[in-house]
């Protein structure tokens, strides 16, 4: 892979006014808005009085932009993210013209951080697997993955800088690679979900979309908790990313590869169980990705094959998952049953089946092996690689694709990663997936600062 500079991670303002940074946004969304349609509810108005504010504020204080950690990023929220100035329906018509009385958490956050706010982008239904209207930028005719469907679509034709979205299992980092843009899924305590929709408690995780790392970092930075996760990594889960590197620090820059200050991440590639899913012509092409970021090393993937009870994690993540969906959809299950969709209503009539005694005791293996497997990730990897998703974006727009590649890392609470700029065989986005151990982070910001170049429309994996 070719080097590049070093990238710093503006603390300051990306244009030279707030108001400059609105309208680029809204012109893009007048160009690509009556066919993406990434958006549930836009405000351009009240995007341009946030700018105005905020651009009168720097008048009287010219050190504000610099004070402020996400001046001139614009941002679409997911439609499940409470805000008191703007409708909040869940993508379902039983939500519709609901209006909170106050702002989630993380709107709080980005208001204060100085972001400004486009909108509220489109959610599948209750944030499950019925889609709404969003197409993919790359191909109007293919699924832009889900649930964070127009919150991806959003960020990928540049109609805002970075959204937010979430993940109960795979709908930050599957909607990330479809549409070839980086996504974040943090672990859950990271991020607050304080006025977000509760779908699955166990699992309900704030998800980051952005189409440079650095403003992803930036937003990461200002939203995550300072606490540390209910249950610290043991074991081989070490707090130093790679050999001579430092965790991505609070200021400063995110280095090139090969950089001696942070050296290069090792990485394993593991193809996973579900391999066989993706079509032959993308498995070439994940296999030459992944020998350009690391190393493709079959005795390596034999020992995470071994390492992960990969179906029965995956069991457990669907009984749990349901379970909670069951519990949480119960009064929209019994008031509008009619309005739901069939998939949804199948989850919750299987979450139902499922008794409190085994919801526990699921989550109670599902936690051990957690501990356990953290406890035993291999001294000798960083960060693992794997793919995003199974393959490119299907066409159709009936479903949202299979979410399979997301789950492992959504229910053992890992940090994932969609690295983009690898294309399938159909010329769309292909992602490649990096993992680290639960609580590390800024070793995975680290890394995929290391094997990616930052900025612009720079390509980050020679494919």
């Amino acid at each position: 892979m070719a080097a590049h500079s070093a990238v710093q991670v503006r603390t300051g303002p990306a244009t030279t006014s707030a108001r400059e940074a609105v309208e680029r946004a809204l012109a893009r969304v007048d160009a690509r808005e009556a066919d993406v349609r990434a958006w549930a509810h836009l405000d351009a108005p009240g995007a341009r009085r946030q700018a105005d504010e905020l651009d009168a504020r720097a008048r009287q204080d010219p050190s504000l932009p610099e004070r402020l950690p996400l001046w001139g990023l614009t941002v679409g929220l997911k439609d499940i993210i409470d805000t008191s100035d703007l409708p909040t329906e869940n993508g379902t018509v039983l939500h519709a013209g609901r209006r909170p009385d106050h702002d989630a958490v993380v709107v709080q956050q980005l208001r204060e951080g100085g972001a400004l706010i486009l909108g509220k982008t489109i959610t599948t239904e209750l944030a499950t697997y019925a889609p709404g209207p969003t197409r993919n930028p790359w191909n109007l005719a293919h699924t832009p993955g889900g649930s964070s469907s127009g919150s991806a679509a959003a960020v990928a034709c540049g109609m805002v800088d970075v959204a937010l979205g979430s993940q109960t299992n795979g709908s930050t980092i599957r909607p990330a690679a479809f549409c070839g843009v980086y996504g974040f899924k943090p672990g859950r305590a990271r991020i607050s979900r304080e006025g977000m929709l509760v779908q699955s408690p166990s699992f309900d995780t704030v998800g980051l979309f952005a189409s440079r790392l650095e403003d992803l970092v930036r937003l990461y930075r200002c939203l995550r908790s300072s606490g540390e996760p209910s249950s610290a990594p043991s074991g081989g889960a070490t707090s130093v990313p790679f050999e001579g590197a430092s965790s991505v620090p609070s200021e400063g820059s995110l280095s090139e590869p090969g950089s001696p200050r942070h050296g290069r991440p090792r990485v394993a590639w593991w193809s996973t169980p579900w391999w066989s899913r993706i079509a032959e012509p993308d498995q070439a092409r994940l296999l030459h990705a992944a020998r350009a970021i690391g190393s493709w090393d079959p005795h390596q993937e034999a020992q995470l094959d071994r390492l992960f009870p990969s179906q029965r994690i995956v069991a457990l993540h669907g009984l749990i998952m349901e379970a909670e969906i069951a519990r949480s959809f119960a009064s929209e299950f019994e008031r509008g049953r009619a309005s739901l969709s069939t998939s949804l209503q199948g989850q919750i009539t299987r979450g139902r089946a499922t008794s409190d005694a085994q919801w526990q005791a699921a989550r109670s293996e599902l936690a051990a092996l957690g501990h356990t497997l953290n406890a035993a990730w291999p001294s000798d990897i960083d960060v693992i690689a794997l793919p995003s998703a199974a393959g490119t974006a299907p066409e159709g727009l009936s479903h949202t694709g299979d979410p399979i590649f997301c789950t492992l890392a959504t229910a053992l609470d890992w940090p994932a990663l969609n690295l983009p700029g690898c294309q399938g065989a159909n010329g769309l986005p292909l992602g490649v997936q990096l993992l680290a151990p639960r609580g590390q982070e800024e070793r995975l910001l680290q890394a995929a600062a290391a094997l990616a170049p930052l900025g612009g429309n720079a390509t980050p994996i020679d494919c």
